[in-house]
């Protein structure tokens, strides 16, 4: 007729009829027929697939159908204090933030809404938390902390500490309150501290090279007793470093420096006992002194040398002289003796003539050469 109106609403798609702008009614598929002579009615045709409902009118359209709502629509009506969790024939697909208000249509496309109260807690469970991260949605409605083997997780909400979290990946809802994670390394560290220009008790001047090694063994305390552990620790060590040094003269440093060490942990150990940070060792790596003092202890080694070299030498020509003075008196004492030195001295003797003339034999060489008593 021509006043009526032919509309065909398919399989995947319904029909919302709006009369002088005003809603009416819903259209399910099929083939519809409205008498509309004036041309005031409008049909709005939607795609049921996608199956969140695109209009400007939603809040129209709850107050409309009334009762009839949850025939055509599922409705998720998300509380201020709670975060829903919207499933798509079982499978979560995505996260209504606190207040929100949605429209899903029914029919082609299973949907379900799960709230979760934020007053229960913020953890977000395993299971959604592997979800929202397939999906990439996790670091936009919550805060993600990843703690590595060896290392701990603090959670502070709105500036409190919530809980200490082990080696593993946790997330927590980022609605309504703030939430700060912060990753404590548990492992052992090194720290260096480079080019400390230092005075000895005896004004010389010298930079000094020191290493520590520290662990962190109470993350809590190491968080919230001090701003940064690591700075703090630092500059403890420059403190321990300068104190130890200036109470030593240069030939102590230099001579005793396991004494050093010592002295450097046990202040910086002392200083930093209830930060819930553990000192395990402390090291003088280098000892850099000026060039002119460098000439000056190499010419003081070089006479301390020379005068030990000179001592040794005396000792040895003293106990040479003492020996000779033993042999002397035991050949005075023993004329046997006497004749066996002659013999030897004798033996070299003729080790350095080519050709030896002997008159009268060689009693006559021992008698005439060598006279005994």
């Amino acid at each position: 007729m021509f006043w009526t109106r032919r509309v065909v609403i398919g399989d995947g798609e319904r029909g919302l009829v709006y009369r002088n702008r005003q809603f009416e009614r819903v259209l399910a598929p099929g083939v519809h027929r409205m008498f509309d002579p004036l041309h005031r009615v409008e049909v709005r045709t939607y795609d049921i697939s996608a199956p969140v409902y695109g209009g400007h009118d939603a809040d129209a359209l709850i107050a409309r159908l009334g009762g009839q709502l949850d025939e055509v629509f599922v409705y998720a009506d998300i509380g201020a204090d709670e975060v829903g969790l919207v499933f798509r024939h079982g499978k979560l697909e995505d996260v209504l933030t606190p207040g929100a208000r949605r429209l899903y249509w029914r029919g082609l496309v299973d949907v379900a809404v799960e709230r979760v109260s934020l007053a229960d807690g913020l953890a977000v469970r395993p299971d959604v938390l592997r979800r929202l991260r397939q999906l990439g949605l996790l670091s936009k409605v919550a805060v993600v902390v990843d703690v590595p083997a060896e290392a701990a997780g603090l959670v502070f909400i709105d500036g409190s500490l919530l809980e200490t979290l082990g080696p593993g990946a946790y997330a927590f809802w980022n609605f309504q309150k703030n939430v700060v994670a912060d990753v404590v390394d548990l492992r052992v560290q090194s720290v260096e501290v480079s080019g400390q220009e230092l005075l000895t008790r005896d004004r010389v001047s010298l930079r000094v090279n020191l290493a520590a090694s520290v662990r962190v063994t109470d993350p809590v305390a190491a968080r919230t007793k001090v701003a940064k552990s690591s700075d703090h620790l630092y500059r403890e060590l420059q403190y321990g470093l300068r104190k130890v040094v200036a109470t030593r003269t240069l030939d102590e440093l230099l001579g005793d420096k396991a004494s050093l060490d010592a002295d450097i942990f046990a202040y910086v150990r002392g200083q930093v006992a209830g930060l819930g940070v553990e000192v395990l060792g402390v090291g003088v790596k280098d000892v850099i002194l000026p060039g002119e003092m460098k000439t000056i202890l190499n010419e003081v080694v070089q006479a301390e040398k020379a005068a030990q070299a000179n001592v040794i030498r005396r000792r040895e020509e003293a106990n040479a002289t003492r020996s000779l003075l033993n042999t002397a008196k035991l050949i005075e004492d023993s004329p046997v003796l006497m004749r066996l030195k002659e013999l030897e001295a004798l033996e070299k003797v003729t080790e350095k003539i080519d050709t030896l003339t002997v008159f009268g034999g060689l009693d006559g060489v021992l008698k005439q050469l060598v006279t005994l008593k």
